[in-house]
């Protein structure tokens, strides 16, 4: 039921742009200079035909069971961004555009103020866009993030740990960007380094070169992590598993190791990405210790209070990109993951237990992040 409600919805989305470009396009094409030029016309409905093309393209190679086959293909990393963009900004613009079309032509001076507003909506997202994605996408920072948890064992007061997540390698970030962000992790002298999933977004970005620098992450415990969505959705969750085990890197996939640390222990788990449409962490509660501090490794946060009840001490996940554009509103944050989770960046708390939700590093879908920069961890574990 739940899947045929996912594609209605689709089909919905899809007829409703694809509407809004013809529209749009009739009005476009009606415009004096435009009516003039045969050629101009051709060109206008090309453009548009395109667009909305790549739109639906982009859209339903997302959700159909054969796109990993066909991905590569298909669905190069410009389609993928074209059509994420070309929502965005068809959704400002036809705004713009009813709002022009609806103005009474008695009053000329509303007209006028609404014609520039029209086109200051217009220029806005690609403003706004512009910004995000050549300057504040390359702002990654260090966050130091002092998380107190009751009853830790003196030995661990202090434990620094690094995490690196939602790096999506591939046309937005490069391999020397992503080994910029490993040399500044590797500064900050981690006791465990964390590599929370999401290494690429699709089927042929470059997997190898990604894990080639997370290898050389340092840290005195060793390299650990778990797997994000886009790995299943590409489906090379096993060689990820295999070749970061080459690297160093010790992925856990429903599976734990217990650490020491002087005379604690701290017993990291880590689990696969949990999809919504099943129960979250089911048999995790079986990789809890008593004897030690119990830390989970989950892609998406969602999955903290499950993780709570079962026991987890700390639950550190990324997934969000804390919301990647990013607004905040009467002390509000007002961005995408807001929809599916109310968990999208930084500290959380549910009784004794605690979370930690980091933006990541790349990006997803337009390549931009705006009010929430790519950022590295450093989490610091502290007594109460």
């Amino acid at each position: 039921m739940v899947r045929w409600v996912r594609y209605l919805s689709l089909a919905v989305i899809v007829a409703g742009y694809l509407w809004m470009h013809f529209r749009m396009g009739r009005w476009l094409a009606a415009l004096p200079s435009v009516r003039r030029s045969p050629a101009r016309r051709f060109g206008l409905w090309l453009f548009v035909g395109t667009m909305g093309g790549l739109l639906c393209l982009g859209l339903l190679l997302g959700l159909s069971p054969v796109a990993r086959a066909v991905q590569p293909a298909l669905w190069p990393a410009w389609v993928r961004t074209a059509s994420f963009a070309w929502a965005l900004l068809s959704l400002v613009s036809g705004c713009a555009v009813w709002l022009w079309r609806h103005t009474p032509d008695f009053d000329p001076q509303r007209r006028r103020l609404l014609r520039v507003a029209g086109g200051a909506a217009l220029a806005a997202p690609v403003v706004a866009t512009g910004f995000g994605m050549f300057v504040e996408r390359g702002n990654l920072r260090v966050s130091e993030v002092d998380i107190p948890l009751r009853g830790l064992p003196r030995d661990l007061d202090g434990l620094r740990l690094v995490q690196l997540t939602d790096i999506h390698i591939g046309p937005f970030l490069s391999e020397k960007e992503l080994a910029r962000a490993v040399d500044m992790a590797n500064e900050l002298r981690p006791h465990l380094a964390l590599v929370t999933g999401d290494f690429i977004t699709a089927l042929g970005d470059p997997l190898d070169a990604c894990l080639y620098q997370l290898g050389r992450l340092k840290a005195d415990a060793g390299v650990l992590g778990c797997l994000g969505n886009h790995e299943g959705y590409a489906g090379v969750e096993s060689y990820t598993t295999r070749q970061s085990a080459r690297r160093g890197i010790r992925i856990l996939r429903h599976a734990s190791v217990r650490l020491r640390f002087g005379r604690a222990a701290l017993n990291l788990a880590g689990v696969d990405y949990q999809s919504f449409f099943e129960p979250y962490l089911r048999g995790a509660g079986a990789m809890v210790r008593k004897d030690s501090l119990n830390v989970l490794l989950s892609h998406n946060p969602d999955v903290f209070p499950v993780a709570a009840r079962h026991g987890f001490d700390l639950t550190i996940a990324g997934h969000t990109h804390g919301g990647q554009v990013n607004f905040e509103i009467f002390r509000q944050s007002i961005n995408v993951a807001r929809f599916y989770t109310p968990y999208t960046y930084g500290l959380y708390r549910h009784g004794r237990a605690a979370a930690y939700v980091n933006r990541g590093i790349g990006t997803v879908g337009i390549p931009a992040r705006i009010g929430a920069p790519p950022e590295i961890a450093l989490i610091r574990l502290c007594a109460t």
